[in-house]
C-alpha cells in the first residue's frame, strides 16, 4: 500500500492552528473520502480509491509531498467583497478535502478574485503565471465569462461553480446545482407514481422561464401534459391573483392537474402554500413538486407543503460533511461549499494518476463519474454537470427520501 502524503496548500491560507484543528477532526471522525463511482460493463475505469490522509506532525511551513511531479490546481474565490464570507467558507471546505483526501503532488493556489470579472481575470491571470494545471472556480457567471478565455489560451481546463449554462462547453466544466435536473427528476418521480397533468407557478424571471421549459420536456419526455403555467410578478407582493388564475379550472372550479411544479423557497413558499390551500388545492390528491430551494430549515414544520416532493443530493453522505465541517471550523458551512469540497476532492483523484497532465478533458469527462458529499456526478459532453438525485417527500419529520439517488450511471444517462 502507497505511503500517503498530505497536499500541499500555500501558507497564508493554511495557518498552524486550522490545520491542526482539522487534523484533530478527522483523526476523530475517520475520514470520510470522495471516490470514483463504481465502473459500469464497457466503461473504462476512472482512478483507483484515495485512502485517508495519515495524521502527524505538522509545522506551519507548506505541506510538501516527496518528489517532483507536484502539480498545481488554482481556487478562484471571492475572497474580499460582497461575497468573501462565502468564498472563504468554500476556501475552507477545499482545504477539508484536501486534509480528509490526502493525495500524492498536489498544491492547492487559492486566488481572490473580488467577486468582480476584472478580479477574476487578474487571479487567473495569476494562477497561469504559476504554471497550474486545473481551475476551481471562479463563483459568478461575469467571472467566468472572463476567466474562460484566459484559462482557454493556456490550455487549462476549468471547473467553475456557476450555473450559467451558456458557459460551459470548450474548457469550462460548471458543477453549480441546475435546477433543469431538479425538475426533470421530480417530474419523471411523479410520473411513475401516477402524475400525468402537470402545472406550474413560477416567478417570472430567468430562472422561472428555465423551469417552465424544464417542466415541458419532461412531462413530454414521460408522455405527460402541462397545463397551466402561472407566472408571479415579482413587482407585486400578493400573488392571489395569480393563484386564483392557477386554480380556475376549464370547466368550472378546480385545478385540471395532479402535480404543480412550485421552485420557490423560504417565506414566499409558505406564503404560496398558504393561498393554495385556501384556494382549495387539496394536496392528498394534487402533488406538489419543490426544488433546491426546497432545501431549507426555515419552511420545516409548514404543515401545507406536507406530502410534497423535491430533488436533492443524497441527505446522508451532505450531512456527514457538514458535522465534519461544523466541526473543523465551528460554524455550519453554507450550501455551495459543498461544491468546492467535491471539485478539491475531484483534482485530488485526477491527481494521483500521475503524468504530466492529469486533468485532460478525458480525465474530467470519465463516464462512470465521481462519488462526493452531493452523491453521484459526471460531466457531459457540454460541460454540464450531471447528477444522481434523491427525491425527498415534506413531512411532519422533516424530509426523507422516498426514491434513493442512484449508485451508478448507465452509458446513456441515469
Amino acid at each position: 500500500m502507497p505511503r500517503w502524503c498530505f497536499p500541499r496548500v500555500a501558507p497564508q491560507i493554511a495557518p498552524r492552528f486550522v490545520i491542526l484543528a482539522l487534523l484533530a477532526t478527522l483523526a476523530a471522525c475517520g475520514g470520510g473520502r470522495t471516490v470514483p463511482a463504481p465502473v459500469l460493463s464497457g466503461q473504462s475505469a476512472g482512478p483507483p480509491p484515495l485512502t485517508a490522509a495519515p495524521v502527524g506532525a505538522v509545522s506551519a511551513a507548506p505541506l510538501t509531498a516527496p518528489g517532483s511531479n507536484t502539480v498545481k490546481v488554482a481556487l478562484l474565490l471571492p475572497l474580499s467583497g460582497p461575497n468573501a464570507d462565502l468564498g472563504k467558507s468554500m476556501l475552507d471546505a477545499a482545504q477539508l478535502a484536501l486534509f480528509t483526501m490526502g493525495g500524492e503532488h498536489l498544491t492547492l493556489v487559492p486566488r481572490d478574485t473580488g467577486g468582480t470579472p476584472d478580479g477574476a481575470a487578474k487571479a487567473a491571470r495569476s494562477a497561469v503565471d504559476e504554471k497550474v494545471g486545473l481551475i476551481l472556480g471562479p463563483l459568478l457567471a461575469a467571472e467566468v465569462e472572463a476567466v474562460k478565455p484566459i484559462a482557454a489560451s493556456a490550455n487549462i481546463n476549468m471547473i467553475a461553480y456557476s450555473t450559467a449554462t451558456q458557459l460551459a462547453g470548450g474548457n469550462a466544466f460548471l458543477m453549480g446545482f441546475l435546477p433543469r435536473d431538479e425538475a426533470v427528476r421530480e417530474v419523471d418521480f411523479a410520473h411513475e407514481k401516477g402524475a400525468r397533468r402537470f402545472a406550474a407557478l413560477l416567478p417570472n424571471s430567468p430562472y422561472g422561464r428555465l423551469m417552465a421549459d424544464a417542466l415541458r420536456e419532461a412531462a413530454q419526455a414521460d408522455g405527460a401534459s402541462v397545463g397551466k403555467i402561472e407566472y408571479i410578478d415579482p413587482r407585486i407582493p400578493d400573488a392571489t391573483t395569480s393563484v386564483q388564475h392557477l386554480m380556475a379550472g376549464p370547466g368550472g372550479p378546480g385545478p385540471a392537474f395532479d402535480a404543480l411544479l412550485l421552485p420557490e423557497g423560504g417565506a414566499q413558499l409558505k406564503q404560496l402554500a398558504a393561498q393554495l390551500k385556501a384556494a382549495g388545492l387539496d394536496t392528498g390528491k394534487t402533488h406538489l413538486l419543490g426544488s433546491g430551494l426546497w432545501d431549507d430549515p426555515s419552511i420545516a414544520g409548514d404543515a401545507d407543503l406536507y406530502g410534497g416532493w423535491f430533488a436533492s443530493s443524497p441527505p446522508d453522505q451532505r450531512s456527514d460533511f457538514e458535522n465534519r465541517y461544523q466541526a473543523a471550523y465551528h460554524h455550519a458551512p453554507p450550501r455551495l461549499a459543498s461544491l468546492a469540497f467535491d471539485s478539491a476532492a475531484l483534482a485530488a483523484v485526477l491527481a494521483k494518476s500521475g503524468g504530466d497532465n492529469p486533468f485532460t478533458r478525458d480525465a474530467i469527462l470519465n463516464p462512470s463519474g465521481f462519488s462526493g458529499v452531493d452523491g453521484l456526478f459526471r460531466f457531459t459532453q457540454a460541460g454540464l454537470v450531471q447528477r444522481g438525485l434523491a427525491v425527498l417527500e415534506f413531512g411532519p419529520q422533516g424530509a426523507t427520501v422516498v426514491s434513493p439517488a442512484p449508485h451508478v450511471f448507465t452509458a446513456a444517462g441515469m
